[in-house]
């Protein structure tokens, strides 16, 4: 597999995201449970679970928004959380992080600066990106009179824009039309092949279909990691729904 200059590999020896042990405690209640995961070079992973079952709270973790009770985690080598590791990966939360106030164009530029582009390169990896999800026509145009959808959109403009070594996206497609989402699918897919190692949650079963690894996770425990096809011979499913019900522990194989 050949890496564009702009992706550094892990070490051969490293995964890309490794947990051991994450433990996150709010109050009294237990969010994350002893969740160990790796996920390696070039691997599109998938975290599945229902509303509550901890995924954001993991992702927040992984990218040092917030800190694990318990527990270490590891970016391509390095122990997070840690500033500096900013430019070494894109994140898309599921609210929408944009100024209103400023256009589309305004909020990539402001973001285009903490990642460290500038010049040719800026400009060129913003019109790449607005294309992707269809919004090079409205640059111009103030946030406030962007759509839910096309915020979302805006948002996964941002991730992209420094065409990060990994990229965290927590529920990227969620309130974005059925065509839109094939294209952005089908970016993921070739972002992947040239070497960016991707991290998703969805609730969306065919989106759970298109990773090479699932983590299936419910009350804060990860309940299984496998690919889809495995997983679905495991437990005789014809359905990663089905077969999540199986290993998440609603229904006993």
């Amino acid at each position: 597999m050949t890496l564009p200059p702009h992706v550094e590999p892990a070490s051969p020896q490293l995964p890309v995201v490794e947990l051991n042990e994450i433990t996150r405690i709010f109050g009294k209640r237990s969010i994350l449970e002893s969740v160990s995961l790796r996920v390696e070079q070039g691997e599109l992973f998938g975290l599945l679970g229902p509303s509550g079952s901890g995924k954001t709270t993991l992702i927040k973790v992984i990218t040092g928004i917030d800190r694990a009770d318990r527990g270490t985690v590891r970016m391509l080598g390095t122990p997070m959380p840690q500033l500096r590791m900013l430019q070494r990966f894109g994140y898309m939360a599921q609210s929408d992080a944009l100024y209103s106030e400023l256009t589309a164009k305004q909020n990539l530029l402001f973001f285009a600066s903490l990642y460290g582009l500038s010049g040719a390169r800026r400009k060129k990896r913003i019109e790449e990106s607005m294309a992707v999800v269809d919004l090079l026509d409205h640059l111009d145009k103030p946030v406030s009179a962007y759509s839910g959808g096309m915020r979302r959109r805006l948002s996964l403009a941002i991730a992209l824009l420094h065409e990060p070594a990994l990229l965290v996206l927590d529920e990227p497609t969620v309130g974005i039309d059925p065509v839109l989402r094939q294209s952005i699918w089908k970016e993921l897919l070739a972002m992947r092949s040239r070497g960016t190692t991707i991290i998703l949650t969805t609730h969306v079963m065919d989106e759970a279909d298109k990773c090479d690894r699932l983590g299936l996770i419910r009350d804060g425990r990860l309940t299984a990691i496998d690919t889809p096809e495995a997983l679905k011979a495991k437990t005789g499913s014809t359905s990663i729904e089905d077969a999540f019900i199986v290993l998440g522990g609603g229904v006993r194989a």
